[in-house]
């Protein structure tokens, strides 16, 4: 278990890095598509590299008998870089990644609650309810200062 926490905290700690410095790059070139689509190779020459080197090139070929709805998390990320990219140098970081925070907040909860997209079920009562709120405004207070 630790272990999967601490990929997920280095992943976490990413998310506003990733903002900053895809912000900056769109910002230095005048495109923050432009910077999406050279972050998003170099993600697939990373992720190709890793597909390499762990099992899973085979799996490709089981992707005909995948539901289809599961291909929207492509999109879903490439609206979340490239969204992050153009409103991060308006809105600052900080901001934007707290919106981000606040959206996964809440969907987390509804994912966990319904299960969806196969997802162990874990109901939102009202202790978690109340937990997802603190953390809610924990994020909130940091914005304040």
């Amino acid at each position: 278990m630790t272990q999967y926490a601490l990929i997920m905290l280095a992943a976490g700690i990413g998310i506003p890095v990733l903002a900053a410095l895809n912000a900056a790059l769109g910002k230095l070139i005048g495109s923050p598509t432009a910077a999406g689509v050279v972050l998003f190779a170099i993600a697939f020459a990373a992720s190709a590299l890793a597909m390499m080197i762990f099992p899973g090139p085979q799996a490709l070929g089981k992707l005909g008998g995948a539901p289809k709805h599961l291909f929207l998390a492509g999109l879903l990320v490439a609206f979340y870089v490239l969204s992050i990219t153009h409103v991060a140098p308006h809105f600052g970081v900080g901001n934007a990644v707290f919106f981000v925070l606040i959206g996964q907040l809440i969907s987390a909860a509804a994912i966990d609650h319904y299960g969806l997209f196969g997802a162990q079920v874990s109901p939102l009562n009202l202790t978690r309810a109340a937990g997802i709120a603190v953390m809610a405004a924990g994020v909130a207070i940091t914005q304040l200062a």
